[in-house]
């Protein structure tokens, strides 16, 4: 299963959205080999990632971005508007150094650091023009009291809190085979829904957020979408009314290229390259996302500091890739 359902409620002002990502979430795992704690938490954002961007009224990306000061220095998540999605993992330390049972918390919020940053990209974004990004620190208030959020789910929860958008609640779950979530949004007491009562409104958000309370993480990993709309609003169905919309296939698809490596090559610099190249007697790397490597040789380096055509300066190199 690798489907996203949007459905709407007749009978309260609610959009929802439910995912089940089985084929997509193993190309991610394995181009990759992190601890069981790291794989949880990054399962859940590639959830919640691909809920948001259901919402996208734009050709473009959005990007999950988590970094702190602790265990994990850098965890990415990238969800186009077309559902096609990777994700990646940065580490401080060595994985044989993180507990399986490690919180968010502990890996994601060393010392009061963490912070998720969340990125609306347009593809068709003028030069210059910066995209939409809204921050948030991993960590609130319980009276007196800092915390860390205890899981993605909250982290998700208190940015669309604290960058006032519709009311939204979330659950998440992930395992090595599968990711699952649910997402509900509260919509404006217009448009669509200006024909419900303002009390009326109220407690139909206050019953459909009831309903997805009593969702299972297990459902979440195992069922596909369309039974879990039915099994937890066929009552609400029956009496009210709920609308879905034909599912959306979710795919795994890294945009790294031989271009874009070169263009790092220009950003370092021809004396910098030059000194590698010395050194190793070439220029190698391999995409954070989906594990492609990439050679360049001397020659390859020459071209892409001599020519001003891209298609020259990123030639198919003689060996690999």
């Amino acid at each position: 299963m690798n489907e996203l359902l949007v459905f709407i409620c007749d009978g309260a002002p609610v959009r929802g959205e439910i995912v089940s990502i089985g084929s997509a979430w193993q190309a991610v795992l394995e181009r990759r080999n992190d601890p069981p704690a790291v794989r949880k938490i990054l399962g859940d954002f590639v959830g919640a990632a691909t809920l948001l961007s259901a919402s996208l009224k734009f050709d473009g990306t959005l990007i999950i971005q988590a970094q702190s000061k602790g265990p994990i220095q850098l965890l990415v998540v990238e969800c186009k508007s077309d559902l096609s999605m990777r994700a990646t993992v940065k580490l401080s330390v060595e994985s044989s150094e993180i507990d399986d049972k490690a919180t968010l918390g502990e890996l994601l919020d060393a010392s009061n650091t963490g912070r998720l940053v969340i990125t609306l990209d347009p593809a068709d974004r003028e030069p210059g023009q910066a995209p939409y990004q809204g921050i948030v620190a991993l960590q609130e208030y319980f009276g007196d009291e800092l915390r860390p959020v205890a899981n993605a789910a909250e982290a998700i929860a208190l940015y669309m809190q604290n960058s006032e958008q519709l009311d939204t609640r979330i659950w998440l779950s992930s395992d090595d085979k599968s990711v699952g979530g649910l997402l509900l949004q509260r919509l404006p007491d217009s448009g669509g829904h200006a024909h419900l009562d303002p009390q009326v409104a109220a407690e139909g958000w206050s019953r459909i957020q009831t309903l997805g309370e009593t969702i299972t993480n297990e459902e979440l990993l195992t069922l596909p979408p369309q039974t879990t709309l039915r099994r937890l609003f066929l009552e609400e169905s029956m009496e009210y009314g709920v609308r879905s919309f034909p599912v959306r296939s979710i795919r795994f698809s890294c945009t790294c290229s031989r271009n874009k490596v070169a263009d790092v090559l220009r950003m370092l610099g021809e004396e910098e390259v030059q000194g590698i190249l010395e050194e190793l007697g070439s220029v190698e790397t391999i995409c954070d996302f989906c594990a492609k490597p990439y050679r360049f040789d001397a020659v390859d380096c020459l071209q892409v500091f001599k020519t001003d055509l891209l298609s020259d300066a990123t030639r198919p190199p003689s060996k690999g890739h």
